[in-house]
């Protein structure tokens, strides 16, 4: 096998947390949360949390800050403001919190929104990395953009049995289980 889901492995479950960012979702409301939710869930996941803040640096920081040093989180995804608008903070609050940057989910996500969007994927500043030991993945908030972002990317990279790797490995609980 090239690459792809070793059905023969072993699969280690994430703590994920879901930030919806947005001053005029809510619960009810809420596609994309609830699209990366059930996504998550559906594969094996488990959803540790899920909130909506405002399109606010200090509200969108102090959650995101919250589930990073909560043993209870493995990794966050946050949807909504990565556009251009200038209500679109979500990457002004993040970036300077990571640790590392991992600049090829960026590059990724935008080969595979182009096949469903084509070069408005260009109107996404989607963002990832690390906050310490904890992942986090920044995508835009249209439901079909949370459905690109874990279907053709976070759902085989935060699977145990992608090969020939995947971030799970990483995460702190599961260190060095997938080599």
């Amino acid at each position: 096998m090239k690459f792809g889901i070793d059905e023969a492995l072993p699969f280690y479950p994430l703590n994920i947390a879901i930030l919806t960012i947005s001053d005029s979702r809510t619960v009810q409301t809420d596609t994309s949360g609830a699209l990366l939710a059930e996504r998550a869930t559906h594969a094996g996941h488990k959803v540790s949390d899920r909130a909506i803040v405002p399109d606010q640096v200090d509200a969108i920081r102090g959650q995101v800050l919250a589930w990073a040093v909560s043993p209870a989180t493995d990794v966050i995804i946050t949807t909504g403001g990565t556009g251009f608008s200038p209500r679109d903070v979500t990457p002004e609050a993040v970036r300077p919190l990571l640790d590392r940057e991992m600049d090829g989910f960026s590059v990724v996500f935008h080969q595979a929104s182009s096949g469903t969007v084509g070069v408005s994927t260009l109107q996404s500043r989607a963002l990832a990395g690390q906050i310490g030991d904890r992942f986090i993945f920044c995508v835009p908030g249209s439901t079909g953009a949370c459905r690109d972002a874990w279907d053709l990317v976070l759902a085989m990279e935060l699977d145990s049995r992608f090969r020939p790797c995947s971030l799970v490995g990483q995460v702190p609980r599961y260190r060095g289980v997938c080599a």
